[in-house]
């Protein structure tokens, strides 16, 4: 099951209390909780290339599946982590964020987990 598409996020569910519990500044939460991102994902086999679209800020992400790689938290930390998968999920942790990213379908649902807030 391949990943690679383009995805525009369709909703969100405890945004600001997960943003502010992870450090974002109340005027970057202001700002971000309604917009709508645009992932792009190009998948080669083990080897991923992430683009993520957040208004004018754009983050790029590098990864193979169980390699160490280097990603950029929500604050903009940069952090090494290795990202696993396993069937159509992807799970990472990064600075104590726990993210599992499941394609369903033509829909990508990504779960995030801080310190018992999802």
């Amino acid at each position: 099951m391949a990943f690679s598409g383009k995805y525009q996020l369709e909703s969100h569910e405890n945004f600001e209390v997960f943003m502010k519990a992870i450090g974002l500044p109340d005027d970057e939460i202001e700002k971000g909780k309604d917009i709508k991102s645009i992932s792009e994902i190009h998948q080669d086999g083990n080897d991923f290339k992430v683009t993520v679209t957040s208004g004018t800020k754009v983050v790029l992400y590098s990864f193979t599946v169980g390699e160490e790689c280097e990603l950029e938290t929500f604050i903009g930390e940069k952090a090494k982590t290795v990202v696993h998968m396993d069937g159509n999920k992807l799970m990472v942790c990064l600075k104590g964020i726990d993210s599992v990213t499941e394609l369903n379908g033509d829909t990508i649902i990504n779960i995030l987990t801080f310190d018992g807030i999802i």
